[in-house]
């Protein structure tokens, strides 16, 4: 059987379970900094490496950040909030456990909707996001005989936000991904840069017959820090699943990683030999009580979020489904357009100029929307100037656009000046115009009519030579064709 018959006999199903580092000064439980890419083992103190007689001290900012995300993802959030120990022996782990949330995690019962290709939606819910810490980092490959650790980031503030197994495809998980990235990103709660392990994943996958509503056994592929490679995983695991399925193998309920130069994954440890964490109540810290009261005030902190802003891009202004999402993509980007667009009321042009001449300038230069010189309102005035036929699309973008980056405390119309532009885009002669050109070249006319349709851009040419490019492109080609056809 073909391997493409034998996978569209089985159901993919994924849970993803994901781990977000918050971008607090300070740890979870102590005073200790979280700059990332410090000297191993220097941002340590007897409390986050666990010495007898320390006590913890819960950072505030911490349950401020995990209401924010569960408000974000449509979560209950519980007013009764206790911390546990999970008791598990690993070398970076110096306590000998782990400070988290068991039976009482913060945010609990929400979802989240995704907008999948050819309009398709899925929406995934949300099992629950709880508060923890990090353990320390084991690095394998820099010492050829040992294991090194670094236990800089012990104690660092975390969100764990796990997924009920809605995910179908090993695309859906991607976009899942990412839309958490944009999230903590909108809330300024994570930096979501998954390279430096701000973001990790880890996926439960397993396959079941098609129409099936039992779950196959489950693999856990972990510790992914990157949304490619969990997208490489999960269908790595789809295909190898299923094989075996169809060769009559048991699926081995069991913990892998992904090997990124192999393109596949490994097994690591069964699941039946996985330890025995042996949760009980933290000790040393006292439950949280989080009021209505609290919420309200934290929600009233809320920014606009990306679903709010893609439907008031697309149903209100009328962009399309793909220049929202482009617009939407870093909160920055669509606050500064939202600043663009209440200076002028041509949308779909300041979509264009954003997502044009604006990202194209900064993407070579890899600076934040907020270094770019020009003002959103000084960019809608140039948009203005050109629906309004004072000069050209290509004279904005060729010539105006330019001298104002490099002068850009100067006024529109003293650099129409300087640019020999004040003179508008002599709109009012380019039906005469028209008609001289076509004059001056007949054989050329003939040959357009007698299906030599090509030769409009050599009309064209001659129009905006004549016109030292003044003319408005679009009213030229207009005219060109009717006077033609």
């Amino acid at each position: 059987m073909m391997m493409n018959d034998v996978i569209t006999k089985y159901e993919l199903v994924v849970g993803l379970e994901v781990h977000a580092q918050l971008r607090t000064q300070s740890k979870a439980f102590c005073s200790d900094s979280t700059d990332f890419g410090a000297l191993p083992n220097t941002l340590l103190s007897p409390i986050s490496m666990g010495h007898p007689g320390t006590l913890p001290r819960f950072n505030g900012q911490v349950l401020e950040y995990g209401i924010l995300l569960g408000l974000a993802m449509n979560c209950k959030i519980r007013e009764y909030n206790e911390f546990a120990r999970k008791n598990y022996f690993y070398a970076d782990l110096p306590k000998g456990y782990q400070i988290t949330q068991h039976l009482t995690p913060l945010a609990y019962d929400g979802y989240l909707d995704l907008e999948c290709e050819e309009g398709k939606h899925r929406r995934v819910g949300i099992t629950r996001i709880h508060m923890e810490e990090d353990a320390g980092k084991s690095i394998h490959d820099q010492d050829p005989l040992d294991t090194l650790v670094d236990l800089n980031r012990c104690g660092v503030p975390l969100l764990e936000i796990v997924s009920e197994p809605d995910l179908r495809t090993a695309r859906e998980a991607y976009l899942y991904l990412q839309e958490i990235r944009r999230l903590v990103r909108y809330l300024e709660i994570c930096d979501g840069n998954m390279e430096e392990g701000s973001l990790r994943c880890d996926a439960n996958i397993s396959v079941r017959p098609v129409g099936s509503t039992e779950f196959g056994a489950k693999v856990e592929v972990k510790n992914m820090n990157s949304m490619r490679h969990v997208q490489k995983a999960i269908e790595y695991e789809y295909q190898r699943q299923c094989e075996a399925v169809e060769r009559g193998e048991r699926i081995v309920s069991e913990t892998r990683s992904f090997d990124p130069q192999a393109q596949n994954t490994f097994a690591l440890r069964s699941k039946e030999a996985a330890n025995d964490y042996r949760y009980f109540p933290e000790p040393d810290l006292p439950p949280i009580l989080v009021t209505p009261s609290v919420i309200e005030g934290i929600q009233s902190k809320m920014p606009p979020l990306p679903a709010a802003l893609m439907a008031k891009f697309t149903n209100e202004l009328g962009l399309s489904a793909y220049d929202a999402g482009v617009l939407c993509d870093q909160k920055e980007l669509a606050l500064w357009f939202l600043s663009l667009i209440s200076g002028t009321t041509h949308t779909k042009q300041a979509a264009n100029w954003t997502m044009g001449p604006v990202k194209t300038w900064l993407n070579a230069r890899a600076l934040p929307i907020s270094d770019l010189p020009i003002s959103a309102a000084s960019l809608a005035q140039l948009i203005n100037a050109v629906q309004e036929g004072k000069l050209s699309h290509h004279q904005a973008v060729q010539q105006v656009w330019p001298a104002w980056l490099e002068q850009p405390n100067r006024s529109l119309q003293d650099l129409l000046k300087d640019l020999g532009l004040e003179g508008g885009t002599v709109e009012d002669d380019l039906p005469a115009l028209v008609q001289e050109v076509l004059a001056s070249m007949p054989a050329k006319v003939q040959e357009y009519r007698d299906g030599k349709k090509g030769l409009l851009a050599l009309f064209m040419g001659e129009i905006m030579k004549r016109t030292g490019g003044r003319a408005q492109p679009a009213r030229a080609s207009a005219l060109l064709q009717e006077a033609l056809n």
